[in-house]
Protein backbone atom coordinates (compact mmCIF):
# COMPACT_ATOMS: atom_id res chain seq x y z
CA UNK A 1 0.00 0.00 0.00
CA UNK A 2 2.74 2.62 0.77
CA UNK A 3 4.29 1.87 -2.62
CA UNK A 4 0.98 2.47 -4.40
CA UNK A 5 0.44 5.75 -2.53
CA UNK A 6 3.99 6.78 -3.40
CA UNK A 7 3.36 6.24 -7.11
CA UNK A 8 0.02 8.08 -6.87
CA UNK A 9 1.66 11.03 -5.10
CA UNK A 10 4.40 11.14 -7.71
CA UNK A 11 1.73 11.24 -10.39
CA UNK A 12 -0.04 14.18 -8.74
CA UNK A 13 3.21 16.10 -8.50
CA UNK A 14 4.46 15.36 -11.98
CA UNK A 15 1.13 15.64 -13.79
CA UNK A 16 -0.83 18.11 -11.68
CA UNK A 17 -1.74 20.04 -14.85
CA UNK A 18 -3.62 16.96 -16.01
CA UNK A 19 -6.02 17.08 -13.05
CA UNK A 20 -9.14 18.62 -14.62
CA UNK A 21 -10.68 21.89 -13.50
CA UNK A 22 -14.05 21.08 -15.04
CA UNK A 23 -15.42 19.67 -11.77
CA UNK A 24 -14.99 21.86 -8.72
CA UNK A 25 -11.74 23.28 -10.10
CA UNK A 26 -9.94 20.35 -8.50
CA UNK A 27 -6.79 21.11 -10.49
CA UNK A 28 -6.48 24.60 -9.06
CA UNK A 29 -7.32 23.31 -5.58
CA UNK A 30 -4.50 20.76 -5.80
CA UNK A 31 -2.07 23.35 -7.14
CA UNK A 32 -2.87 25.76 -4.31
CA UNK A 33 -1.39 23.30 -1.82
CA UNK A 34 0.99 21.39 -4.09
CA UNK A 35 4.17 21.91 -2.00
CA UNK A 36 2.49 20.24 0.97
CA UNK A 37 2.54 16.92 -0.85
CA UNK A 38 6.08 16.79 0.47
CA UNK A 39 4.58 15.95 3.86
CA UNK A 40 2.83 12.98 2.27
CA UNK A 41 6.22 11.76 1.08
CA UNK A 42 7.61 12.09 4.62
CA UNK A 43 4.63 10.23 6.09
CA UNK A 44 4.99 7.45 3.53
CA UNK A 45 8.69 7.19 4.33
CA UNK A 46 7.85 6.64 7.99
CA UNK A 47 5.31 4.00 7.06
CA UNK A 48 7.75 2.25 4.73
CA UNK A 49 10.42 2.15 7.43
CA UNK A 50 7.92 0.86 9.97
CA UNK A 51 6.84 -1.88 7.58
CA UNK A 52 10.43 -2.52 6.49
CA UNK A 53 9.25 -2.48 2.90
CA UNK A 54 12.08 -2.21 0.39
CA UNK A 55 9.55 -1.90 -2.43
CA UNK A 56 7.92 1.12 -0.79
CA UNK A 57 11.29 2.75 -0.17
CA UNK A 58 12.23 2.39 -3.82
CA UNK A 59 8.82 3.67 -4.92
CA UNK A 60 9.28 6.74 -2.72
CA UNK A 61 12.14 7.83 -4.95
CA UNK A 62 9.52 8.83 -7.53
CA UNK A 63 7.59 11.44 -5.46
CA UNK A 64 10.80 12.58 -3.79
CA UNK A 65 12.37 13.27 -7.18
CA UNK A 66 9.22 15.00 -8.46
CA UNK A 67 8.95 17.24 -5.39
CA UNK A 68 12.65 18.11 -5.57
CA UNK A 69 12.34 19.00 -9.23
CA UNK A 70 9.38 21.29 -8.60
CA UNK A 71 10.35 22.89 -5.30
CA UNK A 72 13.87 21.93 -4.32
CA UNK A 73 15.33 25.07 -5.90
CA UNK A 74 13.22 27.25 -3.61
CA UNK A 75 15.22 25.95 -0.65
CA UNK A 76 18.59 27.06 -2.05
CA UNK A 77 20.26 30.25 -0.76
CA UNK A 78 19.40 33.43 -2.59
CA UNK A 79 21.88 35.36 -4.70
CA UNK A 80 23.93 38.10 -3.09
CA UNK A 81 22.54 41.63 -3.40
CA UNK A 82 23.43 43.28 -6.71
CA UNK A 83 24.13 46.83 -7.73
CA UNK A 84 20.85 47.08 -9.67
CA UNK A 85 18.55 45.56 -7.08
CA UNK A 86 15.23 46.98 -5.96
CA UNK A 87 13.78 45.83 -2.64
CA UNK A 88 9.99 45.62 -2.76
CA UNK A 89 7.32 44.79 -0.20
CA UNK A 90 3.83 43.44 -0.87
CA UNK A 91 1.14 43.42 1.82
CA UNK A 92 -2.62 43.09 2.09
CA UNK A 93 -3.02 45.23 5.21
CA UNK A 94 -6.64 44.06 5.87
CA UNK A 95 -9.60 46.38 6.02
CA UNK A 96 -10.06 45.27 9.66
CA UNK A 97 -6.52 46.19 10.74
CA UNK A 98 -6.66 48.08 14.04
CA UNK A 99 -3.00 49.16 13.98
CA UNK A 100 -2.24 50.80 10.63
CA UNK A 101 0.60 52.88 12.09
CA UNK A 102 2.32 49.79 13.50
CA UNK A 103 1.78 47.96 10.22
CA UNK A 104 3.37 50.80 8.27
CA UNK A 105 6.38 50.84 10.59
CA UNK A 106 6.93 47.08 10.15
CA UNK A 107 6.95 47.51 6.38
CA UNK A 108 9.24 50.54 6.43
CA UNK A 109 11.70 48.76 8.72
CA UNK A 110 12.66 46.53 5.78
CA UNK A 111 13.86 49.69 3.99
CA UNK A 112 12.28 48.73 0.66
CA UNK A 113 12.24 50.91 -2.42
CA UNK A 114 8.58 50.14 -3.12
CA UNK A 115 5.66 49.19 -0.86
CA UNK A 116 2.42 47.90 -2.39
CA UNK A 117 -0.69 47.76 -0.21
CA UNK A 118 -4.19 46.37 -0.64
CA UNK A 119 -7.42 46.73 1.33
CA UNK A 120 -6.75 50.37 2.06
CA UNK A 121 -9.84 51.82 3.69
CA UNK A 122 -10.60 55.53 4.00
CA UNK A 123 -10.24 55.86 7.82
CA UNK A 124 -6.80 54.21 7.84
CA UNK A 125 -5.38 55.82 4.69
CA UNK A 126 -4.20 59.07 6.36
CA UNK A 127 -2.33 56.98 8.95
CA UNK A 128 -0.42 55.08 6.27
CA UNK A 129 0.31 58.30 4.40
CA UNK A 130 1.55 60.08 7.49
CA UNK A 131 3.66 57.19 8.78
CA UNK A 132 5.30 56.37 5.44
CA UNK A 133 5.77 59.95 4.21
CA UNK A 134 9.25 60.57 5.71
CA UNK A 135 10.86 57.74 3.75
CA UNK A 136 8.41 57.43 0.85
CA UNK A 137 7.66 60.90 -0.56
CA UNK A 138 5.94 59.50 -3.65
CA UNK A 139 2.75 57.49 -3.54
CA UNK A 140 -0.51 56.84 -5.31
CA UNK A 141 -3.75 55.25 -4.15
CA UNK A 142 -6.43 54.10 -6.58
CA UNK A 143 -9.50 52.63 -4.99
CA UNK A 144 -8.30 50.25 -2.30
CA UNK A 145 -4.77 49.63 -3.63
CA UNK A 146 -1.72 51.83 -3.35
CA UNK A 147 1.99 52.10 -4.02
CA UNK A 148 4.57 53.99 -1.95
CA UNK A 149 7.94 54.73 -3.54
CA UNK A 150 11.31 56.29 -2.84
CA UNK A 151 11.39 57.35 -6.49
CA UNK A 152 9.10 59.60 -8.53
CA UNK A 153 5.92 58.18 -10.01
CA UNK A 154 4.22 59.29 -13.22
CA UNK A 155 1.56 58.00 -15.57
CA UNK A 156 -0.71 56.77 -12.80
CA UNK A 157 -3.92 55.14 -13.97
CA UNK A 158 -6.52 52.68 -12.83
CA UNK A 159 -6.34 49.16 -14.25
CA UNK A 160 -9.80 47.66 -14.49
CA UNK A 161 -9.71 44.11 -13.12
CA UNK A 162 -13.38 43.89 -12.07
CA UNK A 163 -15.27 40.71 -13.03
CA UNK A 164 -18.36 41.34 -15.12
CA UNK A 165 -20.80 40.09 -12.48
CA UNK A 166 -19.68 42.70 -9.93
CA UNK A 167 -21.85 45.76 -10.47
CA UNK A 168 -20.94 47.92 -7.46
CA UNK A 169 -17.95 50.26 -7.23
CA UNK A 170 -14.84 48.10 -7.21
CA UNK A 171 -11.37 49.46 -7.95
CA UNK A 172 -8.46 47.14 -7.17
CA UNK A 173 -5.82 47.72 -9.81
CA UNK A 174 -3.35 50.44 -10.74
CA UNK A 175 -0.43 51.07 -13.03
CA UNK A 176 2.30 53.68 -12.71
CA UNK A 177 5.83 54.33 -13.92
CA UNK A 178 8.59 54.31 -11.30
CA UNK A 179 11.59 56.40 -12.28
CA UNK A 180 14.37 54.39 -10.63
CA UNK A 181 18.14 54.96 -10.88
CA UNK A 182 18.20 51.91 -13.18
CA UNK A 183 15.60 53.17 -15.62
CA UNK A 184 11.84 53.46 -15.85
CA UNK A 185 9.80 50.52 -14.61
CA UNK A 186 6.08 49.96 -15.06
CA UNK A 187 4.64 48.95 -11.69
CA UNK A 188 1.27 47.24 -11.35
CA UNK A 189 -0.58 46.68 -8.09
CA UNK A 190 -3.54 44.31 -8.06
CA UNK A 191 -5.94 42.67 -5.65
CA UNK A 192 -7.80 39.82 -7.31
CA UNK A 193 -11.13 38.49 -5.96
CA UNK A 194 -11.11 36.00 -3.13
CA UNK A 195 -11.59 32.28 -3.61
CA UNK A 196 -13.50 29.91 -1.35
CA UNK A 197 -13.05 26.21 -0.64
CA UNK A 198 -16.47 24.59 -0.51
CA UNK A 199 -17.85 21.08 -0.46
CA UNK A 200 -18.28 21.36 -4.21
CA UNK A 201 -14.63 22.33 -4.69
CA UNK A 202 -12.83 25.61 -5.27
CA UNK A 203 -14.93 28.68 -6.11
CA UNK A 204 -12.50 30.76 -8.16
CA UNK A 205 -14.33 31.88 -11.31
CA UNK A 206 -14.20 35.60 -10.42
CA UNK A 207 -10.51 35.32 -9.52
CA UNK A 208 -9.73 33.53 -12.76
CA UNK A 209 -11.63 36.07 -14.87
CA UNK A 210 -9.98 38.96 -13.04
CA UNK A 211 -6.48 37.52 -13.54
CA UNK A 212 -6.88 37.78 -17.30
CA UNK A 213 -7.32 41.57 -17.18
CA UNK A 214 -3.94 42.55 -15.67
CA UNK A 215 -2.47 39.77 -17.78
CA UNK A 216 -3.62 41.57 -20.90
CA UNK A 217 -2.44 44.91 -19.52
CA UNK A 218 1.04 43.50 -18.92
CA UNK A 219 1.08 41.97 -22.38
CA UNK A 220 0.32 45.39 -23.89
CA UNK A 221 2.80 47.26 -21.66
CA UNK A 222 5.32 49.15 -23.78
CA UNK A 223 7.99 49.52 -21.11
CA UNK A 224 10.30 46.52 -21.07
CA UNK A 225 10.70 46.29 -17.30
CA UNK A 226 7.55 45.48 -15.35
CA UNK A 227 6.90 44.70 -11.69
CA UNK A 228 3.59 43.29 -10.49
CA UNK A 229 2.78 43.28 -6.78
CA UNK A 230 -0.44 42.07 -5.31
CA UNK A 231 -2.71 39.85 -3.34
CA UNK A 232 -3.64 37.53 -6.19
CA UNK A 233 -5.57 35.04 -4.05
CA UNK A 234 -3.69 32.20 -5.70
CA UNK A 235 -0.31 30.54 -5.72
CA UNK A 236 2.10 30.69 -8.64
CA UNK A 237 1.38 27.00 -9.32
CA UNK A 238 -2.37 27.63 -9.65
CA UNK A 239 -3.35 27.53 -13.32
CA UNK A 240 -5.93 30.25 -12.60
CA UNK A 241 -3.07 32.75 -12.50
CA UNK A 242 -1.61 31.57 -15.81
CA UNK A 243 -2.50 34.85 -17.59
CA UNK A 244 0.08 36.46 -15.31
CA UNK A 245 2.57 33.69 -14.52
CA UNK A 246 2.94 32.88 -18.21
CA UNK A 247 4.16 36.43 -18.85
CA UNK A 248 6.14 37.16 -15.70
CA UNK A 249 9.11 35.82 -13.76
CA UNK A 250 8.30 34.56 -10.28
CA UNK A 251 10.53 34.19 -7.24
CA UNK A 252 13.45 31.81 -7.72
CA UNK A 253 14.01 31.15 -4.02
CA UNK A 254 11.77 30.91 -0.97
CA UNK A 255 8.27 29.65 -0.16
CA UNK A 256 7.07 32.69 1.84
CA UNK A 257 3.68 31.27 2.79
CA UNK A 258 1.69 34.41 3.60
CA UNK A 259 -1.86 33.34 4.40
CA UNK A 260 -3.45 32.99 6.85
CA UNK A 261 -1.09 34.85 9.15
CA UNK A 262 -1.86 32.66 12.17
CA UNK A 263 -0.81 29.50 10.30
CA UNK A 264 0.38 30.27 6.77
CA UNK A 265 -0.25 27.45 4.30
CA UNK A 266 0.00 29.25 0.94
CA UNK A 267 1.63 32.28 -0.64
CA UNK A 268 -1.18 34.20 -2.25
CA UNK A 269 0.71 37.50 -2.03
CA UNK A 270 2.92 37.68 -5.07
CA UNK A 271 5.90 39.59 -6.45
CA UNK A 272 6.46 39.10 -10.18
CA UNK A 273 8.57 40.83 -12.80
CA UNK A 274 9.27 41.02 -16.52
CA UNK A 275 12.76 41.78 -17.86
CA UNK A 276 13.93 41.49 -14.27
CA UNK A 277 14.68 38.65 -11.87
CA UNK A 278 12.82 38.10 -8.62
CA UNK A 279 15.31 36.71 -6.12
CA UNK A 280 14.65 35.26 -2.69
CA UNK A 281 11.13 35.99 -1.41
CA UNK A 282 10.48 35.85 2.31
CA UNK A 283 7.82 36.76 4.81
CA UNK A 284 8.16 39.63 7.24
CA UNK A 285 6.99 39.90 10.87
CA UNK A 286 3.22 39.78 11.39
CA UNK A 287 1.16 42.95 11.47
CA UNK A 288 -2.46 43.62 12.34
CA UNK A 289 -3.48 41.88 9.10
CA UNK A 290 -4.62 38.34 8.39
CA UNK A 291 -1.83 38.21 5.77
CA UNK A 292 1.91 38.26 6.34
CA UNK A 293 3.89 40.83 4.36
CA UNK A 294 6.33 39.46 1.79
CA UNK A 295 9.49 41.06 0.47
CA UNK A 296 11.94 40.28 -2.29
CA UNK A 297 14.89 41.73 -4.18
CA UNK A 298 14.35 42.36 -7.87
CA UNK A 299 17.44 42.48 -10.07
CA UNK A 300 16.76 44.96 -12.85
CA UNK A 301 18.41 44.03 -16.15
Amino acid sequence: MPAAFAVFTAGLLAFHRSVPNSVGRLGSLLEAFLPWLGLVVVALLGRALLCRSATALVALLLPAAAWTYLFGGLLLPGAKPGARDLVVVQHNVSDENTDPAGTARVLADAEPDLIALQELVRPALPVYERTLAPDYPFHTVQGTVGLWSKYPLTGVRVVDIKPREITETWSRGLRTVVHTPYGDIAAYVAHLPSVRVRASGLASSWRDESAGLPGRAVAAEKLASVILLGDLNGTVDDRGLAPLTSRMNVAERGFAFSFPAVFPVARIDQIMARSATVGHIRTMPPTGSDHLPVTARIAVR
